[in-house]
């Protein structure tokens, strides 16, 4: 389950709206077949590595190994339960159980009344985890939200004055390239209108090889530039404005203005347009105020807080933020920490 979980990481960010799935099938005691799903409209986990065998006969003897629970009903692709019973697979071990309502059991019940031998619950805490993005929409009609910030060593996320229209870096570039992986593996991405209006931010990925995130950015009197980057039509771009101030709409087929109230729960009214756009997961890159109205409304997942070396003096602090630790790590001379939402 363990190399179910490894091949699984290898579809992150591609398989969207589906999730990303490991699979192996093992004969004596060996991987004889491995797979893991393909980007979206492709095959299965299941179907790649039970293609992979090449000794199809020993299919009868095997025991495949999944993180999720096989699907029992017909989308792009037919039924990996079905193929599983097709090719006579006696035995069948399952990270996790799916809750998609379309699947939920029955792809169990289906294997067993073949007479699959099937056991559920291997890595199971592991296996939830990696598919933490599918389980949040399918669970509670909302995108996983992941909340990402670098402060200075005396926590201050950005200086209150800049001299030009640009970021200003607290963190390595070893910390800037795992942004970028963290980007091509998120739906979208999302920022105030402060930080597009100060920093210009392009909001892709550069330094890393993957899918640009859909661009999400709070507009709410359409004072961005029409010049700014987020602007450059080369990526699907929301831009969420007040519903009582909308002012003009966008020459670009690829921009969607969206108006929503900005009275209240302005986080749960992001959260609505992002389900609406079937937006899987989002990660709001900032400024404060855009991730404290997060942080006061509960509606995030994880916190990624990078510290760097460098000392600002006066600017603007860091959000407050408490959670359940989850994992820290030293990269270079940042410190990052990631934080769970209790």
């Amino acid at each position: 389950m363990k190399r179910c979980l490894q091949l699984a990481g290898l579809g992150i960010g591609t398989t969207r709206p589906n999730p990303s799935v490991g699979a192996v099938v093992v004969h004596n005691e060996k991987i004889i077949g491995e797979g893991f799903t393909a980007a979206y409209g492709g095959a299965h986990a299941e179907v790649y590595a039970i293609g992979s065998v090449k000794d199809k006969s020993l299919l009868r003897e095997a025991t495949l190994y999944v993180t999720l629970e096989p699907c029992s009903h017909h989308g792009k692709t037919p039924p990996c339960a079905d193929l599983i019973v097709k090719e006579g697979i006696p035995r069948v071990v399952i990270g996790c159980l799916d809750t998609n309502s379309l699947v939920a059991g029955k792809g169990i019940e289906r294997l067993k009344k073949a007479g699959c031998e099937v056991l559920v619950g291997v890595l199971e805490q592991a296996c939830f985890y990696h598919h933490r993005r599918f389980f949040k929409v399918q669970n509670e009609q909302r995108p996983y939200v992941i909340l990402k910030w670098a402060a200075s060593s005396d926590g201050i996320i950005a200086p209150l004055k800049k001299e030009h229209r640009a970021p200003v870096w607290i963190s390595n570039k070893h910390s800037q390239q795992l942004v970028h992986k963290w980007r091509s593996e998120e739906h979208a991405i999302l920022v105030g209108t402060n930080t597009a209006v100060d920093d210009n931010p392009a909001l892709n990925v550069r330094s890393w090889s993957g899918q640009h995130p859909v661009r999400v950015v709070i507009d709410r009197t359409q004072r961005i530039a029409k010049d700014s980057k987020l602007f450059d039509q080369t990526v699907k771009t929301i831009v969420l404005v007040d519903r009582n101030i909308v002012k003009e709409n966008y020459q670009d087929e690829r921009v969607f203005v969206e108006p929503i109230s900005f009275e209240s729960s302005l986080a749960m009214e992001i959260c609505k347009v992002l389900q609406r756009h079937k937006i899987q997961s989002v990660i709001i890159e900032g400024g404060r105020q855009t991730l404290t109205t997060f942080i006061k409304e509960g509606l995030w997942d994880e916190a990624r807080i990078f510290t760097g070396s460098v000392a600002l003096g006066t600017g603007i602090p860091a959000p407050e933020i408490s959670g359940k630790g989850y994992r820290q790590e030293l990269i270079k001379n940042d410190y990052l920490r990631i934080i769970t939402n209790d």
